[in-house]
């Protein structure tokens, strides 16, 4: 079955995400990619990751692909202009790349180039309507295409956002510009997320809760500080705080929250943000 097919199957879907390197040696990633080959429905591949330059998402996905290797192509806003998003959107459908997730984008004064100018040309709705025209066999002017790829749209939420109704706005703008799922930012309050899938009932879209590897009381501390609609409960920090092997209650508070999470949602995104390779170890954890 192909991802589009498991989704509309109301398959319980599994994802997980590989960043790829600075630097063209991408036998470790590739390496933690076959490491979950078989325990995951797809991969993402991020585009750029905290942009910071990379190799790109797009020469990573066709390579997991010839592994036998689900990808799901990232791309951001931040970087390209109309004419390059519609490009590379064409590019990937010649490449056999089926899967996309469209968002915004980091700004790039966060990154290692951070005088880099910004693009955003479009924003993430009309990234979304532009994939979708692609589909139907015209460019973004109504120019006729020679060939149309054929995507499985994915877009992000964010759950924890405060305020939470332009949150959701937005998320109806996606469903209606195309998106057919949903992955969220990191999922740690299972009580905030109970709220916000009560004021989403409405949106009959799957969405994938996000869960991110913790890797100490430090970044749980940051998190709550700096990332907008990441909210880390103080309980899940003293147990970060007071334990003494950091790697094995991070796998066990990923796999506690995938478990309460499952009932919930119709899958999981897991975002490792380096430790990829403790991905298989939560995937077993949790029972998925």
């Amino acid at each position: 079955m192909t991802f589009y097919e498991k989704i509309s199957a109301g398959k319980f879907i599994v994802t997980s995400e590989i960043g790829p390197p600075k630097g063209t040696d991408i036998k470790e990633m590739l390496d933690d990619a076959e490491l979950i080959k078989n325990k995951v429905d797809a991969i993402n591949v991020t585009d750029l990751q905290s942009s910071v330059m990379r190799v790109g998402s797009l020469a990573i996905c066709r390579l997991l692909l010839d592994k036998g290797i689900t990808p799901i192509f990232q791309m951001t806003c931040r970087d390209r202009n109309r004419l390059a998003l519609q490009s590379d959107l064409l590019s990937a459908g010649v490449l056999g790349i089926e899967n996309v997730l469209l968002l915004t984008g980091d700004y790039p004064s966060l990154g290692d180039h951070p005088e880099a100018k910004p693009v955003f040309d479009l924003g993430s709705v009309q990234l979304i309507e532009v994939a979708r025209t692609l589909q139907e066999g015209k460019d973004m002017k109504g120019n006729a295409l020679k060939g149309a790829p054929k995507f499985c749209m994915g877009a992000v939420v964010n759950p924890g956002a405060d305020p939470l109704e332009p949150e959701i706005i937005k998320m109806e703008k996606k469903v209606k510009a195309g998106a057919q799922f949903f992955q969220t930012q990191a999922v740690y309050d299972i009580g905030l997320y109970k709220k916000f899938l009560d004021s989403v009932k409405h949106i009959n879209v799957p969405v994938f809760a996000g869960i991110v590897l913790l890797k100490s009381a430090g970044m749980a501390r940051y998190m709550n500080k700096n990332v907008a609609g990441v909210f880390v409960p103080e309980d899940l920090i003293k147990e970060m705080e007071t334990t003494k092997d950091k790697s094995a209650k991070s796998i066990e508070i990923a796999a506690r929250l995938i478990k309460e999470l499952k009932p919930l949602c119709k899958g999981i995104h897991i975002m490792p943000i380096g430790w990829d390779k403790k991905v298989p170890a939560v995937i077993d954890a949790a029972g998925l």
